[in-house]
């Protein structure tokens, strides 16, 4: 690798990274937290062809950082009414303490969304021209037809063949050396979170003809916003199906008899999930103690369901919001600064400890 790419990185490297991290606790996630940092031969827990990869496409990997950031985010979004919600347990260098050798509902959205987030962030690279192995989609040429009539290719269309293919290689590395029950698991999440990214590619064109008229028209394929990818996968874990091993391990059997076969965009997992009410970090389990609740909710943030029965505390706070907003032609928009007093409700603790940090 050139060392005009490499030199920089050495120079600017956190120190937490030539820590001795134990590779078993460690994962290809932690990337995301060390951004245009990555030097591959001191991330922790890549495996022989993941460093491999790192070495041979480093600005790929800066992507890769990019879609670690962006699939955190979004997992946080979709679970952030619920006990568990996608939180990051401190100084753990695989993002989630152990909840992810637990082949929990949650696990199965870890791995598909993780998957999905690394294969866009790929893709969008390619289409903005930041990655030397990749550029538009090459096979986007000449003409096509869709029910408004003919079209030619043209613009940028995104190459999700590619990102979808790169994230394939890297992110499945570890688990296509596993080959036990739980990397299958893991392998066919990671699938039907590919296959998610590729779900929202719209066809968008542009008209040329006189006024207009669409005479003509040029089109390329191009990604939904990620929030899309996110939704989709959440309905997925809401219906994920759960499943056992075949005995000869060849594909899954579902626990539930009346349960279709999951089929590729599916979502499956093994265990029953933990309630995720006290901290635990064999469960990867971060509490709910001191998390906001809603009292007047019947949902999953509701108080009552939040604190796990274990009741609230409310406190009584001011904060300062805009108000008697106007809007003035042409084009602004004007508001007052006011106060506004509110209630939070806050889950209590449990009485006994449900777990300890030891680090």
């Amino acid at each position: 690798m050139d060392s005009s790419f490499i030199l920089p990185w050495i120079a600017s490297l956190p120190l937490i990274i030539f820590c001795a991290i134990p590779q078993a606790a460690s994962s290809w996630w932690y990337m995301g937290a060390m951004g245009s940092q990555v030097m591959c031969n001191n991330v922790p827990g890549l495996v022989t062809r993941q460093r491999q990869l790192c070495q041979q496409f480093p600005d790929v990997m800066l992507s890769v950082g990019t879609g670690i950031k962006e699939w955190i985010r979004e997992c946080q979004h979709q679970f952030r009414h619920h006990r568990w919600n996608c939180k990051i347990f401190d100084r753990d260098h695989s993002l989630f303490g152990k909840a992810m050798l637990h082949s929990s509902r949650e696990a199965a959205f870890v791995y598909a969304i993780s998957s999905a987030g690394v294969a866009y962030a790929i893709t969008r690279s390619c289409s903005q021209g930041q990655l030397r192995s990749c550029s538009c989609d090459p096979k986007k040429k000449g003409s096509s037809r869709d029910n408004n009539g003919s079209f030619d290719w043209g613009g940028c269309s995104d190459n999700v063949d590619y990102g979808i293919k790169f994230s394939r290689a890297f992110v499945d590395a570890r688990e296509r050396r596993e080959k036990d029950a739980r990397a299958q698991m893991n392998l066919h999440n990671n699938k039907a979170g590919r296959k998610a990214v590729k779900h929202f590619l719209k066809l968008e064109c542009k008209c040329h003809g006189v006024s207009g008229s669409c005479t003509l028209r040029t089109c390329w394929l191009a990604m939904a916003e990620f929030r899309k990818t996110g939704d989709y996968l959440w309905k997925k874990y809401t219906t994920a199906i759960q499943v056992t091993m075949n005995q000869d391990g060849t594909g899954f059997t579902v626990a539930n008899k009346k349960l279709n076969k999951p089929s590729k965009n599916d979502l499956v997992y093994f265990d029953n999930s933990p309630d995720y009410c006290v901290r635990d970090r064999e469960a990867g389990s971060p509490g709910t103690a001191g998390r906001i609740c809603n009292r007047t909710s019947r949902d999953m943030d509701s108080c009552e369901v939040m604190c796990c029965g274990r009741g609230y505390d409310t406190t009584r706070v001011s904060r300062m919001t805009k108000c008697e907003c106007k809007f003035h032609w042409c084009c602004a928009v004007q508001c007052k600064d006011c106060y506004e007093t509110l209630d939070v409700h806050t889950c209590k603790p449990p009485k006994t400890a449900g777990w300890v940090d030891q680090t």
